[in-house]
């Protein structure tokens, strides 16, 4: 692992002036749960990159991992729209103010967007894959023997994970309760069942009964 933080399992945080800013962005603007987070989805992205022979642009992955969880703060829970939409919102906005062209915006926008829409982003750009990838890698477990234990240990040493399941869905809970209808159809509504008393999921098969279709 090197001293200056920006490598380790092999990895190196590219050596972009737009990384290093969202580096400061993400760091200024989030809590250290969520910052330590960001980062590792970035080294656990880019090793599920590589054992999936996949070619992707390090500097996107960077982004898409550092913003992906931006809309899980206090300024966002009265927007009304899914926080992984304002998380992408924000990463386009950051894009955007430093002329990255519009299909590299879009591939990170897509990238955070569908972070919880599992059976989609594998199918699509890299970039979008990876993100998914890496957050379900740190959040959920999914491949973690892809990772050898050496690397895994040598990237959670830079970026510890104390308390991390029980922090991770306080986070989550704290970030999509004031707006519980953003959870429908995706994999946030099992946090609020969980966690937020007499909350009660949207069900597919009542909206479509209730409707004002007659038939």
């Amino acid at each position: 692992m090197s001293t200056n933080g920006q490598s380790a399992a092999g990895v190196s945080v590219p050596d972009t002036k737009l990384a290093r800013e969202a580096t400061e962005v993400v760091r200024a603007s989030t809590t250290d749960l969520v910052y330590h987070h960001s980062r590792r989805v970035f080294w656990f992205a880019t090793l599920q990159g590589r054992n999936r022979d996949l070619s992707f642009d390090p500097e996107l992955l960077y982004i898409g991992a550092m913003f992906h969880d931006l809309g899980l703060n206090e300024e966002f829970r009265g927007s009304g729209r899914r926080f992984e939409v304002d998380s992408a919102d924000e990463a386009r906005r950051f894009l955007q103010r430093h002329g990255v062209p519009e299909d590299s915006v879009r591939r990170v926008w897509t990238a955070i967007a569908l972070h919880t829409t599992p059976g989609i982003p594998e199918f699509l750009e890299p970039e979008v894959a990876l993100v998914t990838a890496g957050v379900e890698y740190d959040v959920l477990g999914i491949g973690y023997h892809d990772v050898s234990d050496a690397d895994r240990a040598e990237i959670v040493a830079m970026h510890p994970r104390p308390g991390f399941k029980r922090d991770i869905l306080e986070a989550f809970t704290e970030g999509i309760a004031p707006k519980p209808e953003t959870t429908f159809g995706n994999v946030k509504a099992d946090v609020l069942e969980r966690f937020v008393p007499g909350y009660q999921r949207t069900n597919f098969v009542d909206v479509i009964q209730q409707s004002a279709w007659p038939e």
